[in-house]
């Protein structure tokens, strides 16, 4: 590996993702039954040998801090510690998949519930008894089946990343290799919580209470799945105008939503597709998917609008990009252009352009955006907490359900399963990745109003800026970096907080 240098390094690691992306793709998007993961580690063992990895510590090591040689390096290093762990737990990653596109749940009354359908039909049930049945059901399911597979993967990913030795512990070397610290995030989302605790209790009953006919003290994270469900507003988002839509807006902008045929999308229903939407991109920038399997409503709207962004990331991403600023970095930044385009659901202008909404409809749907965004965030700011004593070590892992329970239920107001406590934990922090995500849509809305308007979604020079100036420079930066290249500011909390305020009060 010394002697093929860096650029053979890129070479084996692009050839393993697009194998592999495409195995994901299409083991999560139900078109094959279970995915064949080991065969491809076995395939691509130099990409991420030690060999490999001695020369991206090396690197790492040496480059000088701040240079675009250290960013790769670190970048580089980073994947191949992630590939490392993937190689390892690749076994136990194909039987959790095979186990979810297989699995199903049977209620006393004989009925049988596709597991991988069951998110959705909870979404989809107003009768209060009957969702907490299914969700009852399928907690007990996981609690007994899949829990342990994912509480086993967990143990082994801090045993291979100890084996490394990076760094003196888990979240020390994900830090060093993320560019950025945790705690101090950690820290923000505790103040986030604090500081919107009266606004939660002020909203939280009354939207409980015409939503659901509950109140707070009834309410399950099953009653929150339903509640963000939001069914009164299904007939201003028909399923039939959604991709119509969504596309003329993008193309109203100035992008095109295909990018030339780059992006593909995968719409449509079959069994086996996970319920929560995705994208995966197999060749960057060239073949892009974007899957979604419908729900119904305005969520669906807004998760074609979410995925679309990261579709359209991939699929502008400069060519002569290398491979880490392609494939690597930080996903804040993707993450970002997809909130920022999925936050189109909470603008004004844009629903009453592309949406059914009516003049007097439009107060009452933006007070019920302001509520599922405050709920959001409450939530990923309490998963992060969650997640940070989950990887200190500090807490028996026998200790961690109790703990999931009270620090989610705590922040949400809704009673969370302890089953979820090992499969509600996004992969090395990627609940980090979301919350920077939420902080960086905010500043480059700001940033774009400033340059092309308020309705600057519907102004045909925004796209071709957004793509060179955004999209274009695929994920070399930080989240941090790019918010300060374009003039954005600083990412906080302060103005989510302000623009939950300004939803709430419509």
């Amino acid at each position: 590996m010394m002697d093929d240098g860096l650029d053979a390094l890129r070479e084996r690691g692009e050839a393993f993702l697009v194998e592999l992306s495409r195995e994901y793709y299409e083991a999560h998007a139900g078109l094959k039954g279970e995915a064949q993961l080991q065969p491809i580690f076995a395939k691509h063992a130099r990409a991420f040998d030690d060999e490999a990895l001695a020369m991206a510590r090396e690197r790492f090591r040496d480059a000088r801090a701040g240079s675009d040689g250290h960013r790769s390096a670190r970048m580089l290093l980073d994947w191949l510690v992630e590939s490392r762990c993937g190689r390892e737990l690749a076994a136990l990653e194909e039987r959790e998949i095979a186990w979810e596109g297989a699995a199903t749940i049977t209620l006393l009354d004989g009925t049988v519930e596709p597991y991988q359908r069951a998110a959705i039909t909870v979404a989809n049930t107003r009768d209060k008894r009957e969702r907490q049945t299914l969700d009852d059901a399928r907690a007990k399911l996981v609690e007994a089946e899949l829990a342990p597979m994912k509480l086993e993967r967990l143990q082994r990913e801090h045993d291979v990343v100890a084996s490394l030795g990076i760094a003196d512990n888990y979240i020390a070397t994900w830090e060093a290799l993320s560019g950025f610290e945790i705690r101090p995030l950690r820290d923000a989302c505790a103040q986030f919580l604090r500081e919107t605790q009266a606004m939660w209790d002020d909203v939280l009953p009354e939207v409980l209470k015409s939503g659901l006919d509950l109140s707070p003290s009834e309410a399950t994270r099953a009653d929150a799945i339903a509640l963000m469900r939001a069914p009164e507003f299904d007939g201003a988002f028909p399923a039939v105008a959604m991709e119509y839509e969504v596309r003329r807006a993008v193309g109203e902008m100035g992008t095109d939503p295909f990018a030339h045929g780059r992006v593909i999308f995968d719409t449509s229903d079959r069994p086996g597709k996970r319920a929560r939407a995705f994208c995966s991109p197999v060749r960057i920038p060239d073949e892009v998917y974007l899957v979604l399997r419908p729900h119904g409503g305005q969520n669906d709207w807004t998760t074609l609008m979410h995925e679309l962004g990261h579709a359209l990331h991939f699929a502008n991403m400069g060519r002569d990009l290398p491979f880490e600023f392609r494939w690597l970095g930080d996903n804040s930044v993707t993450e970002g252009y997809a909130m920022l385009f999925d936050h189109r659901l909470q603008d004004r202008g844009w629903l009453a352009r592309y949406t059914e909404l009516s003049k007097a409809e439009l107060p009452t749907y933006l007070r019920a955006a302001g509520f599922e965004e405050l709920q959001f965030l409450r939530r990923y700011c309490a998963k992060l907490i969650y997640e940070v004593e989950l990887h200190a070590g500090t807490i028996p892992w026998r200790s961690l359900p109790d703990l999931y329970v009270e620090t989610l239920s705590g922040a949400t107001g809704f009673r969370y399963q302890s089953a979820d406590a090992f499969l509600d934990v996004d992969p090395r922090f990627y609940a980090a990745r979301y919350l920077r995500a939420w902080q960086l849509q905010a500043v480059l809305n700001d940033a774009l109003r400033e340059r092309f308007n308020e309705d600057w979604w519907r102004n045909p020079n925004a796209g071709p800026w957004i793509e060179a100036e955004l999209f274009g420079h695929g994920q070399r930066e930080l989240a941090t970096e790019q918010a300060e290249r374009i003039g954005a500011g600083s990412l906080t909390f302060a103005p989510l907080v302000r623009g939950i305020e300004a939803l709430l009060n419509n």
